[in-house]
């Protein structure tokens, strides 16, 4: 029996998953398999992966019809054997600490469920950029701290008990977007584990910019959904941060657009998140950076395509 299963969701990533896979045979921590789930690829995907298959029997390829990220992630799941789950989509990567660091964090402390790390953007090419994605979480509750910014970041950062996905049910097949929060979330509301962030640098995201741009209508349509059921969970608990949350979120939608050259609707969901709760702007930096941004929206989309290497994000 392995101690961890890495399941990697893999759609069309025929030109990324070989570095996802050499991440994964570099790490120190070597107990683990790997699940390979191509979720109905049309590309070279699953004859990138073979050789890794032939070569090692800890990496298992499986096939099914396409589905989206979370049935990818849930039929992976339901095949893995391993104590511990990592999380790792087709096209990131991890360092060679990244298992052994946080399975030894899961093995230390009994009310950990969910141990992280901090994270950095990647561009096209593999390079590393200066953009952070996860950071320190905005209330000391993680509940509540998760309805107002995902500090794990992404989903192919977090590494968990698989005894969660008994307790709390899988990811909700329905999300187009956000349905690793919404994880994240149901965990939470269980008021039974905890979150711990490793604070090196442990996990690389690739930000890819050719294909879908952000389906920001779609994303902001999730959120209220992930938000409302949230509410319905813990009534009591989320009444009182509910419009810091939808401010947060609007922010969120506002740096989505952005990134993807949209100025005026990024005005517009500023609007909306300054009138939900205008005091985010001021206590926190990274809602007064997207303000700032907003507001100098040409120098934003120069900075931000020399970092990346394009202005255009693509939703995985």
């Amino acid at each position: 029996m392995p101690k961890i299963s890495v399941v990697v969701p893999a759609y069309n990533v025929c030109n990324y998953i070989e570095d996802t896979l050499k991440s994964l045979e570099c790490q120190t921590f070597q107990d683990f398999e790997v699940l390979i789930v191509n979720d109905g690829s049309t590309d070279n995907t699953a004859n990138v992966v073979q050789p890794f298959v032939e070569r090692d029997s800890r990496f298992k390829l499986l096939h099914k019809k396409n589905g989206g990220l979370s049935s990818a992630r849930n039929y992976g799941i339901n095949y893995a054997v391993g104590e511990y789950i990592a999380l790792l989509d087709g096209d990131d990567t991890y360092h060679p600490d990244k298992l052994a660091n946080h399975v030894g964090h899961l093995e230390q402390n009994p009310d950990v469920g969910v141990v992280y790390s901090a994270s950095r953007a990647i561009r096209d090419d593999g390079r590393p950029t200066f953009i952070t994605l996860s950071g320190k979480p905005v209330n000391s509750d993680p509940l509540l701290a998760l309805l107002c910014k995902n500090f794990i970041g992404h989903g192919s950062n977090g590494v968990f008990r698989r005894s969660l996905v008994s307790s709390v049910g899988e990811f909700d097949e329905t999300l187009r977007s956000m349905e690793d929060i919404d994880f994240w979330l149901r965990v939470a509301a269980t008021r039974q584990w905890k979150f711990y962030q490793e604070k090196r640098v442990l996990c690389y995201y690739r930000v890819r910019p050719s294909g879908l741009s952000f389906n920001v209508a779609q994303m902001e349509l999730c959120s209220q959904q992930v938000i409302h059921a949230a509410y319905h969970r813990s009534p009591e608990l989320v009444q009182p941060i509910l419009e810091t949350a939808y401010a947060y979120m609007y922010r969120l939608m506002a740096r989505l657009c952005i990134q993807s050259k949209d100025t005026e609707k990024a005005r517009y969901y500023l609007d909306q998140s300054w009138n939900y709760d205008k005091s985010i702007f001021f206590r926190d930096v990274r809602s007064l950076i997207t303000l700032i941004a907003v507001h100098l929206a040409p120098i934003t989309r120069l900075a931000i395509g020399q970092s990346l290497g394009s202005l255009r994000y693509t939703q995985k």
